[in-house]
């Protein structure tokens, strides 16, 4: 069980933010696979004002979704209150506030890790969102900027404490590491100790049934965000619910990626929707015996129909 303000999910995990994978699609099939909570794609928040970003299929909350939730990227506070209330009021059940983000020209503007930067406005955001809605608001935090000082780190979490905040998500690398070395678990269990009556929840390098079992007891979080182990592998969402999982069959990989191809098709189109999921193809190859072969055949597919055949034929289908 996960307690995310008066949200309350039967299992400890949820799917991460991922900006151009989480569109309905991914949702979709994480969900049938037993993922209790799901998020759009990384929100920018001057974009969310403009009300025609939510026609795209990233964006979009289907009435089939809840509980779903919206991250949101920013530097201004008011922009982002004003954003936090439009997404709440476009179906969005949950705001997490976005001060990780590592990529370059996220930096530059001064948004997502850059905030680590200034404790103050970082707190200036929350405060503004917490007032602008009425659903849970949690954090999402690096360690630090750099490998200087963690105290800035200390300095936003224990505000957002104080002022109630709903979670605190922590990605245990600094900023500048972005996703190189390894993910400081024990950092993890630092922060729980810190804050025993706060939700926690750890995320950083969750790529296994196993290996996610054991940070969750090492550290002692709450519960974790799973983003890029959930590409192309939407099972770990089922096999978390078991005490002893066995991996897909090729019959049940087969299944799941033809569902999901035809639900991005119906997104995007079949010519669109074949250029899209070719990432999805690569990353749904890791878990196939003849994973090279396999990866090699499905990406070279000319169409729909023939990628269709291809999976068929790869997935003893």
């Amino acid at each position: 069980m996960l307690k995310i303000g008066y949200l309350t999910l039967d299992v400890p995990f949820f799917q991460a933010p991922l900006s151009g994978y989480s569109d309905y699609a991914m949702r979709a099939v994480a969900r049938d696979c037993g993922c209790p909570l799901v998020f759009a794609g990384l929100m920018l928040a001057k974009g969310v004002i403009h009300p025609r970003v939510f026609n795209n299929p990233e964006f979009k909350a289907g009435d089939d979704e809840h509980p779903i939730g919206a991250q949101l990227l920013g530097e201004d506070p008011e922009i982002m209150a004003k954003a936090a209330k439009i997404v709440h009021n476009m179906g969005y059940d949950l705001i997490d506030l976005n001060f990780a983000c590592s990529t370059p020209k996220v930096i530059r503007r001064k948004r997502g890790g850059f905030l680590l930067n200034d404790p103050d406005r970082a707190i200036e955001i929350y405060n503004a969102v917490r007032q602008s809605v009425d659903c849970p608001v949690t954090i999402k935090l690096r360690t630090s900027f750099d490998n200087q000082s963690r105290d800035n780190f200390w300095t936003i979490s224990s505000r957002a404490v104080e002022l109630n905040v709903d979670a605190l998500t922590v990605h245990p690398r600094t900023v500048s590491q972005r996703f190189t070395g390894s993910a400081d678990w024990q950092f993890l269990s630092e922060v729980k100790k810190q804050f025993p009556t706060t939700t926690i929840i750890g995320s950083g390098d969750l790529y296994s049934v196993d290996t996610i079992k054991i940070n969750m007891k090492t550290s002692g979080v709450d519960g974790v965000s799973i983003a890029r182990g959930a590409i192309g592998n939407p099972w770990i969402f089922s096999q978390l619910r078991q005490e002893n999982y066995f991996p897909p069959t090729l019959h049940q990989q087969g299944a799941i990626i033809l569902k999901h191809f035809d639900l991005v098709c119906k997104l995007y189109g079949d010519k669109k929707g074949l250029m899209h999921f070719r990432k999805f193809a690569i990353a749904y190859c890791k878990l196939h015996p003849q994973r090279r072969k396999a990866q090699k055949f499905l990406i070279s597919a000319k169409n729909a129909d023939e990628f269709i055949s291809l999976i068929r034929q790869w997935y003893s289908l």
